[in-house]
């Protein structure tokens, strides 16, 4: 079943917990946690600190990216009962293999993502070892940017590497996401699909992810 993560990076944090329960009301699958610090991208978002206020105020599992520098050394502090995935760049760690199987030993799942300008090739040695790979379809930063097509075919190639070699890591992909072309990301072999802005920065964002779930549960 294709899921839905709408990221908080696009929500109004005067109301995070009201705009979490629009989307929990919506049928979404995750809360999409964006971390950024500044360095490994050039936009400041927030820490661990508003992911756990939310703690008690949702059902919904958090879905942690963290585009930071050294993410090892913050791994823990995003760790929550409801933390189901924590994803790191594969730009981001000199020793990917060893952060992955650090993520695995506490508890939840682990995720690799990469740059627009990254290939896949960056994470032969690795996919056996992911449950999830991050595909970005904008260069990470700033939400609202438009979605680089060139993502697509990433994840075709993706998915056709893990069909060929017997492997179950979900695909995920972020950045431009909207209603017009969610259906065609969702076709190409996307599992769970991330929309912030799409969903946050609409009029009525309860009956917008309505819109997003019914169309990839359609595809």
């Amino acid at each position: 079943m294709k899921k839905l993560a709408p990221s908080i990076l696009s929500a109004d944090f005067s109301r995070l917990a009201e705009d979490v329960a629009a989307i929990e009301k919506g049928g979404a699958d995750y809360v999409h946690v964006d971390v950024m610090d500044g360095h490994f991208v050039p936009n400041i978002s927030f820490g661990s600190t508003v992911m756990k206020s939310l703690e008690g105020k949702t059902n919904l599992p958090f879905d942690v990216h963290l585009m930071i520098e050294d993410p090892d050394d913050y791994l823990e502090d995003f760790l929550t009962p409801a933390t189901e995935y924590i994803t790191v760049h594969q730009e981001a760690c000199t020793h990917l293999n060893r952060t992955v199987q650090h993520i695995k030993s506490l508890g939840v799942k682990a995720g690799v993502s990469i740059n627009p300008a990254t290939t896949l090739a960056t994470l032969d040695y690795i996919l056996e070892d992911v449950d999830m790979v991050l595909i970005m379809s904008v260069n990470p930063g700033f939400g609202g940017q438009k979605f680089i097509p060139s993502a697509l075919e990433k994840i075709r190639e993706l998915a056709e590497i893990r069909r060929s070699e017997g492997l179950d890591f979900e695909i995920e992909i972020d950045g431009g996401v909207n209603l017009d072309n969610v259906q065609e990301i969702a076709s190409a072999g996307t599992d769970i699909i991330v929309a912030g802005s799409a969903v946050f920065k609409t009029a009525d964002i309860e009956d917008t992810t309505k819109q997003f779930v019914s169309k990839i549960r359609s595809v």
